[in-house]
């Protein structure tokens, strides 16, 4: 019988073992700037199939690892992909370049990287790394009790979601804490699906229990939110989505859902744009899909598998993204 992780089983199956615990949490919209994705009465909880649905995004390429992604960043045009206690340096179409050690025996959780290095969140601790592998520095969580799920560097600070204390955490980039960031709706994490994200000055992240994404600002202001629950476009499904989120550079929340796979686009203010990438053109299953972008470049990882996918004009004149005229970089 094949070995699965926790981290596996958490995210494949959470929505089935935590729905029992949070039957009648709605996704109540807080309007504070932010406007409803989409109309809750008219979500339903069986998947909905939508056979003329066409991606405008066309698949260039995929690779697989020799173990389960745990998770992959993009940097300068090249992959850092974390997976068997190491992290894989490659191109866009999985081609190797080098091969950096993280002799560490936590799982990674998240990756980013920058101009710094490359940013590793364990569930106790986060550590960076030179981009030739070597460590620069490392700290501790702040509770025995921590179990950290996502992290966002934004400016000079590192923020990282703490599933355990139901909080985000903000530290220095030297490992200095800052604050602790309270959602004023309570966040309901029941599974491994507390993501965040940072874009134009603005930080974002997945209240997964309520079908919900938050807004603050780098000091920790809420802002709002968005997001309802139901499997049709536009709506979150299940009891926890959604499980990964990332944003482009001019502001617009790509969210990643798993029970109906699918990646989305919403507007930096809530309004539900398209689904960029459906079940189908993700490659079927139940499990949700780490997203990267890169200008009109969509990287989508799961189990042991990169697809790299490219937006194409001529699709999206007949399919998604047809009739959207936002100036996109995913366009570009």
């Amino acid at each position: 019988m094949e070995k699965i992780t926790r981290k596996k089983f958490l995210r494949a199956f959470g929505t089935l073992l935590a729905g029992g615990s949070v039957v009648g949490v709605t996704g109540v919209v807080a309007n504070k700037g932010f406007k409803p994705a989409y109309d809750a009465s008219q979500s339903g909880s069986e998947t909905v199939a939508d056979n003329s649905y066409m991606s405008p995004y066309r698949q260039i390429a995929s690779f697989q690892t020799d173990g389960e992604i745990e998770a992959f960043d993009e940097y300068k045009g090249n992959l850092y992909v974390a997976t068997c206690g190491k992290v894989l340096l490659t191109n866009s179409y999985g081609k190797s370049i080098a091969e950096l050690p993280i002799n560490n025996g936590d799982n990674v959780r998240d990756m980013a990287v920058d101009d710094d290095g490359v940013w590793l969140l364990h569930p106790k601790s986060v550590r960076l790394l030179s981009h030739e592998g070597v460590q620069i520095r490392t700290w501790e969580a702040c509770s025995d009790m921590s179990d950290y799920c996502s992290m966002a560097i934004a400016d000079n600070c590192v923020f990282v979601t703490d599933k355990e204390n139901k909080n985000i955490v903000k530290y220095t980039r030297n490992g200095d804490l800052v604050k602790f960031i309270e959602s004023p709706n309570r966040f309901i994490i029941p599974s491994l699906t507390f993501a965040i994200g940072y874009a134009k000055g603005m930080l974002y992240c997945s209240n997964s229990g309520r079908h919900q994404i938050e807004k603050y600002t780098l000091d920790g202001e809420y802002k709002g939110c968005f997001g309802t629950a139901g499997s049709k476009p536009g709506a979150f499904c299940g009891c926890c989505n959604p499980v990964h989120l990332t944003c482009t550079q001019t502001g617009e929340i790509i969210t990643s859902e798993k029970g109906v796979p699918r990646i989305s686009c919403f507007s930096d203010d809530g309004i539900f744009r398209s689904v960029l990438l459906d079940g189908k053109a993700l490659g079927g299953g139940f499990k949700s899909y780490e997203t990267k972008i890169s200008g009109d470049k969509i990287f989508a990882a799961a189990k042991n598998k990169i697809t790299y996918y490219r937006y194409d004009s001529q699709l999206a004149a007949v399919g998604a993204c047809g009739d959207c005229g936002v100036e996109c970089p995913l366009k570009n």
